[in-house]
This record gives C-alpha cells, structure tokens and sequence, in this order.
C-alpha cells in the first residue's frame, strides 16, 4: 500500500521510482522537493534538505512505515524549507506559474534612497 504525505513544497510516497512510475515498497521513501518550482533553489540548500529528510528518517529507524510516521516526516521539512526560506537560503521563484506565498510573503528590501 502507498503512503505519502503532501505538502506544499514537500512530497513523501512509500514507494521506489522505477522508469517513470512510483512502485510502492514498504521499507523505501521517495522525497520529491519543492515540485510546483515555487522556490529558488541552489545545490547547497537542496542538500540541505535531503540531509534533514536522512536525520528525520533514521529516528523512526527500524519502526513500521505509518501514515502518521511519514506526515510527521513530511511536516517536520516543510517547517525547515521555511526557515530556509527566512535564512534567505532559498527565495521565491516569481517566474513560477503559482505564486502562492505560502511561507510567508517576500522579503522586499526598502530603498532609503528614494
């Protein structure tokens, strides 16, 4: 059975990705990242994601694949591409077709100069 959890900039399926289709396994998670391109990102911050989902998984190391367990993983990233977000480590595509702002709105530095 496939598990997932889905949220806005973060997706978990209980599954392996062979060709191009999701084959559900009960000891594997797939970690799709930001897939509407809402977000900017750069190979260090996207690293940092994928770090984070390997720390989160290894706590439930060796407990059963739950709907609950794989949520709580899938929160717990969507909380840290936020504060990636408001480190400045990732900004907001404004070219992506969905312009949602779902973590917050943009930073917009002011111009004293005007």
């Amino acid at each position: 059975m496939l598990i997932k959890s889905t949220t806005r900039h973060i997706r978990i399926f209980s599954a392996e990705v062979q060709g191009n289709e999701l084959v559900p396994s009960a000891d594997k998670l797939t970690l799709d990242v930001d897939p509407d391109n809402e977000l900017n990102w750069n190979d260090e911050a996207l690293q940092a994601v994928y770090k984070k989902f390997e720390e989160l998984t290894a706590q439930y190391n060796g407990a059963d694949l739950t709907d609950y367990n794989v949520r709580r993983i899938g929160s717990d990233l969507e909380h840290f591409v936020r504060s990636l977000l408001y480190d400045g480590k990732v900004s907001y595509n404004l070219q992506s077709r969905v312009r949602n702002y779902s973590l917050g709105l943009p930073r917009v530095s002011a111009d004293i100069n005007v």
